[in-house]
């Protein structure tokens, strides 16, 4: 198994364990946790390294949970959840890792004598301010802890959670570089409450866009993924980005809707399900690959550029701490969301 440092060594009986066996899976019977499991683990490390291989923008992430009740039909890190002898469509949504121990063990690693301070980025795998967040809070003392070191993040979100944490943010980025970003792919409701059921409204996350900023918090919008057909028109990029700007973005980046094994199997199945119109142009565009056609990926990227400089998207004036910078482009795809 994958994930061998959260568990104890001892005969895991008759079915292979998911956690270790000091773990505990529990279950809620409040409206909003109905249906889902959170398995609690002791982790060893928080604070990971992202592979050499990786084009990421940044080298270190903290992921406190695994698994994600944002339920986004498109996500790429539905695959990791069959590490977990778990499978990558309704247990990725609805049966959730939770490191209950994260808050110590990011300041036990910022405090080791071999960290060297880098940027940490947090949310790149799944949100950290997710549903399971209001009931573990593990984020404020994990923003503590990057708060007290002086280290530098960002945090990327589709939660409107993170506004609780205001307080410790402020503080952290009088201490080093703070940033935020809200993913935000189309503003249109129906596709919304299609594609990501389980996330506040594309309205309250530019509200957060908003709140953050204002706060001296520098916020900008990922604007990912936009889906091929369903949010990729003129029309639907422009009041996409004209509600983006209005709420005060200090930058917008695209990216376009990717299909990698796992996350692939699960969206095209919901969009089966939701527009069976659109299979056969789906196979036509994406084939048996990942990635839409790299002129398809730079003409989205442009269009929308080119809606940034008109609304004046990243002209207002300079915010404490500066935004991160948009993710490069790997061969074929950007690999964010």
């Amino acid at each position: 198994m994958r994930w061998d440092h959260l568990r104890l060594d001892g005969d895991p009986g008759p079915e292979p364990p998911l956690i270790e066996r000091r773990a505990v899976a529990r279950t809620f019977d409040t409206p909003e946790f109905r249906s889902m499991t959170f398995y609690e683990v002791r982790a060893r490390t928080v604070v990971n390294k992202v592979p050499e291989a990786s084009r990421m923008p940044f080298r270190w992430t903290i992921n406190p949970y695994r698994g994600c009740s944002n339920a986004c039909v498109y996500c790429f890190a539905r695959k990791s959840h069959e590490y977990l002898d778990m499978d990558a469509g309704a247990d990725f949504d609805s049966r959730i890792v939770v490191k209950v121990n994260a808050a110590e063990r990011v300041r036990a690693e910022l405090a080791s004598p071999r960290w060297r301070g880098e940027h940490i980025a947090l949310g790149a795998n799944v949100d950290c301010y997710q549903r399971a967040e209001g009931r573990y809070r593990l984020m404020p003392g994990i923003l503590a802890a990057l708060r007290d070191a002086a280290n530098p993040f960002s945090v990327l979100t589709k939660g409107a959670l993170i506004l609780r944490d205001l307080p410790i943010l402020r503080e952290a980025a009088e201490r080093a570089a703070v940033s935020a970003a809200v993913s935000i792919g189309s503003v249109d409701p129906d596709l919304w409450r299609l594609a990501e059921p389980g996330t506040p409204p594309p309205r309250r996350r530019l509200a957060v866009c908003t709140a953050l900023n204002e706060a001296g918090i520098g916020c900008g919008v990922l604007m990912g993924p936009v889906i091929p057909y369903l949010s990729d028109s003129p029309a639907q990029l422009d009041a996409a980005v004209r509600r983006i700007a209005g709420a005060g973005a200090t930058w917008v980046s695209a990216i376009t809707l990717h299909l990698r094994p796992g996350a692939r199997e699960w969206f095209m199945a919901w969009l089966r399900a939701h527009h069976p119109e659109l299979i056969v142009p789906y196979a036509r565009l994406y084939g048996s690959g990942a990635y839409a056609p790299r002129e398809y990926q730079d003409d989205i990227s442009r269009q929308v550029r080119d809606l940034a400089a008109r609304y004046g998207i990243g002209d207002r004036a300079a915010h404490r701490a500066a935004p991160p910078p948009p993710p490069p482009e790997p061969p074929g795809q950007l690999s964010l969301l």
